[in-house]
């Protein structure tokens, strides 16, 4: 058995410690926000945050994260107000949204660790994958969010 928190709420998962954490939430806690992509950790469809630090669940088995805190795209606001999520939408970010999930919360562990990032950094720290090519507007919210203008300056 293994136990941690999910989005503030305790959980214990009678899944093999080998599970993936990816599987454990949409499967066993039926939290389908955040997305099988890839299922090799290349694509970041699947990206959580592990006490705060932004993973690829495909690959995280769940008997190495005991006691930990994980958020998921569900956890990170529960009413679409979050900067990022709000940015997202102001910037006509998604297209088809598949990876939208990953990519939220990838960005919001970039903005934890760099509050004011600069467009390089972002395209640095950033390495989610997007099939419908929205870089440019996912660089402009999380931009927007951070509160730095296009040419580097605060808003």
């Amino acid at each position: 058995m293994t136990r941690f928190t999910v989005n503030g709420t305790p959980v214990q998962y009678e899944l093999a410690a080998d599970t993936p954490l990816l599987w454990a939430l949409r499967d066993a806690s039926n939290l389908t926000g955040t997305k099988y992509g890839c299922g090799v950790g290349l694509c970041g469809a699947c990206t959580v945050h592990v006490d705060g630090v932004a993973r690829r669940s495909c690959q995280v088995p769940i008997g190495e994260i005991e006691g930990t805190f994980v958020t998921t795209i569900e956890g990170l606001s529960p009413d679409r107000s979050h900067p990022l999520q709000r940015a997202f939408i102001d910037q006509q970010v998604p297209q088809c949204g598949y990876c939208q999930s990953g990519m939220l919360m990838a960005a919001a562990a970039l903005l934890k660790a760099k509050p004011k990032p600069t467009r390089a950094e972002v395209r640095a720290e950033i390495d989610n994958l997007c099939r419908c090519g929205t870089y440019p507007r996912i660089e402009a919210a999380i931009l927007a969010a951070a509160g730095v203008t296009e040419d580097g300056g605060q808003s």
